[in-house]
């Protein structure tokens, strides 16, 4: 059990460990070589260069301005100075929304705290009962301050009674309050946002299969007679996955290959060798540059070999597929309706825009869905199961004193006091830290299995399987395990009618543990946050043996993003433990409004400064913040009531059963009131944007805009590809014209014709291939403007770009 003392070494190294942080974050942040690794998203939107000093080469790494470093705090007014309305149009409104969960967080606790301070706390310590069970329960000087300390069947708890009320309804009001500022800015974003792809784009799956049909014509004939009126055209998907494997693997052996032609450029006389085995131990040995463009030479003709699969294996294209509309209000009808009798086929919903597709889940047959997330289901349900191992193993350390009564012969190393303050006031924080530091990548892992088609729904299938994982592991966990270590010596010898009340008791005295944790992840973890020591690592190994240009610098940045699925779980665990100790041990909130502002400050600058976040949701995830923290809520409604019934407080007990039920009913209300503006997007706002548009906009052309929307991104490679050959055949011929102008010089004598006659037809053929290369390029480009897709059997395959069936002939 964490006493005063414990808790007062764990404040000092954690408080200690973030002061060490920010300092070397406000020495590191001005030093000019490391400015792309804390302000990259400048660097990205062209708001930022490379600050170069013509006078000395030193200070392009060092900053020698001594004033820079006098201000050790100059970052939290460059935080704060932005507008919430700039911060929206600089980083988007995802960012912005998730910054008001912070400021939700002071909003609701601060109050709470001030009003449980000065009222439950005094009611508490008052109460005394702890130093008569010193014998039957083990507890420290902060449980004197919980309910724990007032005695069974007092009429005090009619006071915490009371403080539930106020407290549910203070947070019930701020959250009905911050549900409608946050659906009127998403309207509102909506409404103001520049024409975008997926304004006009749905997504169609399970596209039922027709005999005699391609998919592309299938989808074509269904939408030409359902949505006569507004229906554009349509966009096939492809299964490029394995050729997007090998780029990828292209890509890595390219960036060896230039690893080791800088190696040789540094070092000419000697080229660089090694061997072809396991790690460079084993195998023969072989000039590595020679090697590696043998190994892309290799990987390119399987390349071309799977470009040509792609686009001739009628198997390749997908029953899925991007249908654009001529209008919002189309498109707004179509995701929001039911297409066909059969509930399965058909499937609309709206498109993610183009950034937010995850390309690779599109392949994914549609009637393989369900059994991938009832497999990912049960795994989710192993895995958290299986961290118990973990989290039991956290509690034993924080639990010396239950170890102690049961293995005696730990008692002299534990009771040595530095080691004992180390290990109860520190040590169960940092190793539940370390245990839950892989798990947001495992579980992203699971969320792509489960198929979901856009980076955002990843995200948030991630965060919700992280929010059940806090919840059973780290909360329910570590009071069920918590509890069985601190009192096992009652446990063992005491009846069983008395264990509930053992427990009821004891769970209060889980909030030392919660501190430590909150000082761990919510203080040092949040000052790590911002000092960016692995991306600060990587961008200069990166710098060091691969850039060498300008492109492969910006590539070495590592921006990152908010990273929702991982964040927002931890804020619900901090909403949770804030709503469940209020009543039961006020003295934990203190320490959860220190997190909350230090991680607005912190995460304010990330986003103004760092986080690149790859798509624009327009706070989609909102709700289920909102649905959380009810959650939340009705948990501290159960924690309190299983309490108090343990602590025989029959006549306050029963009126604590309203208080669940009008959450519920407050939950349901705000549901029907706000989320449908999260859902769906209003016909009446979709036809008033579209009249504004063709007012302004008479001449526009939607074929044009929406052409290359949704085009896979391999694609795009491969019209790359397509103009490298163009143009290396035109240079072979214009070498071999210079060739045999060469050879005609040297044989003037011998031909028939004179010189300036050569000239004059190598003009006329040269003049000849020019015009004709450049008519066909005009008619391919002018067919590709009006998407119109022609193909001859001579013709190499092309792109499928995006495909308009009116004037194609079956």
């Amino acid at each position: 059990m964490a006493t005063l003392q414990d808790l007062g070494v764990s404040a000092f190294i954690n408080i200690l460990g973030a002061l060490v942080f920010l300092i070397l974050f406000a020495v590191l942040r001005i030093q000019p070589i490391n400015d792309r690794v804390y302000f990259p998203k400048l660097y990205l939107a062209g708001k930022r260069a490379a600050a170069h000093d013509s006078r000395s080469a030193f200070r392009r790494f060092v900053n020698l301005n001594l004033c820079t470093y006098v201000r050790f705090l100059s970052w939290v007014p460059g935080a704060l100075r932005m507008t919430e309305s700039e911060l929206i149009t600089h980083a988007g409104l995802d960012s912005a929304v998730y910054l008001r969960i912070y400021t939700l967080g002071l909003k609701i606790f601060v109050p709470i705290t001030v009003a449980a301070l000065l009222v439950l706390v005094p009611v508490n310590v008052s109460g005394g009962t702890l130093l008569n069970l010193r014998k039957e329960v083990v507890f420290s000087d902060i449980d004197k301050l919980s309910i724990s300390n007032v005695s069974p069947g007092s009429n005090r708890f009619f006071i915490h009674l009371l403080m539930a009320y106020v407290f549910t309804f203070w947070t019930c009001f701020m959250l009905y309050k911050e549900y409608s500022n946050v659906a009127f800015m998403r309207l509102h974003f909506l409404a103001s946002q520049k024409r975008c792809a997926d304004q006009f784009t749905v997504i169609v799956r399970n596209i039922p299969h027709v005999s005699s049909h391609s998919t592309s014509e299938t989808v074509d004939e269904f939408f030409r007679r359902n949505h006569p009126d507004h229906y554009l055209g349509q966009q096939a998907v492809y299964n490029a996955n394995r050729y997007a494997k090998l780029v990828k693997q292209r890509e890595r052996l390219q960036n060896w290959l230039d690893y080791y032609q800088l190696k040789y450029e540094r070092h000419p006389d000697k080229r660089p060798t090694g061997r072809t085995g396991c790690l460079g131990f084993c195998g023969r040995e072989v000039d590595q540059i020679d090697y590696y463009r043998a190994r892309i030479s290799e990987l390119e003709k399987r390349m071309a070999s799977e470009r040509q699969k792609v686009l001739n294996d009628p198997k390749a294209v997908m029953p899925v597929s991007f249908v654009t509309f001529d209008s919002r209000w189309g498109a707004a009808v179509c995701a929001q309706t039911q297409q066909s009798k059969n509930p399965t086929q058909w499937l609309t919903d709206w498109a993610p825009e183009p950034r937010d597709v995850y390309w690779q889940n599109l392949a994914i047959p549609f009637f393989s869905l369900s059994v991938r997330r009832f497999l990912i289901s049960v795994a989710v349900f192993a895995l958290v199961f299986f961290y118990m191992i973990p989290i039991t193993f956290v509690q034993s350390l924080a639990n010396l004193e239950g170890l102690e009564k049961v293995a005696p012969f730990l008692r002299p190393v534990i009771e040595v006091k530095v080691v004992k303050s180390f290990l109860q006031g520190f040590l169960p924080g940092l190793a539940l830290k370390l245990f839950l530091y892989i798990l947001p990548t495992v579980l992203m892992i699971m969320s792509k299995a489960e198929g979901y088609v856009s980076l955002s729904s990843l995200e948030r299938r991630t965060a919700s399987k992280y929010y059940y994982f806090m919840l059973v592991n780290v909360f329910l966990g570590s009071i069920i395990a918590g509890t069985a270590f601190e009192q096992l010596h009652s446990f063992l010898h005491e009846p069983p009618t008395q264990i509930p009340r053992t427990i009821g008791v004891a769970i209060p005295m889980k909030a030392t543990f919660f501190m430590t944790y909150i000082m761990v992840d919510g203080w040092a973890g949040i000052a790590n946050e911002i000092l960016r020591v692995k991306p600060l690592v990587i961008y200069h190994l990166k710098n060091m043996f691969i850039v060498k240009t300008e492109r492969d610098r910006e590539k070495a940045m590592d921006p990152g993003s908010i990273g929702l699925g991982e964040n927002l779980p931890s804020l619900q665990l901090y909403f949770l433990l804030g709503l469940c100790y209020a009543v039961v041990t006020p003295i934990l909130l203190p320490f959860i409004i220190i997190f909350f502002a230090f991680a607005f400050l912190v995460y304010r600058h990330q986003i103004i400064n760092v986080y690149n976040q790859e798509y624009e949701s327009a706070a989609t995830f909102w709700p289920q913040v909102h649905s959380r923290i009810i959650a939340s809520l009705l948990i501290s409604h159960v924690t309190l009531f299983g309490l108090l019934g343990t602590k025989e407080a029959a006549y306050s007990t029963p009126l604590l059963i309203f208080l669940p039920m009008l959450t519920l009913w407050f939950h349901k209300y705000c549901k029907s009131r706000f989320e449908p503006a999260f859902r769906k997007y209003p016909l009446e706002e979709a036809m008033e944007k579209d009249n504004m548009e063709r007012a302004s906009e008479p001449n526009l052309n939607l074929k044009t805009y929406l052409a290359n929307a949704y085009l896979h991104p391999i694609f795009h490679l491969f019209e790359e590809v397509d103009k490298e050959e163009k143009i290396e055949v035109r240079i072979d011929k214009a070498q071999q014209q210079q060739h045999q102008h060469h050879q005609q010089q040297q044989h003037s004598d011998s031909h028939v014709r004179s010189s300036s006659q050569y000239h004059e037809e190598t003009h006329l053929r040269s003049t000849h291939e020019t015009t004709y290369y450049r008519e066909e390029s005009h008619v391919r480009s002018s067919q590709y403007q009006e998407g119109i897709h022609v193909r001859s059997d001579t013709d190499s395959p092309s792109p499928p770009h995006f495909v308009y069936h009116y004037d194609t002939e079956h």
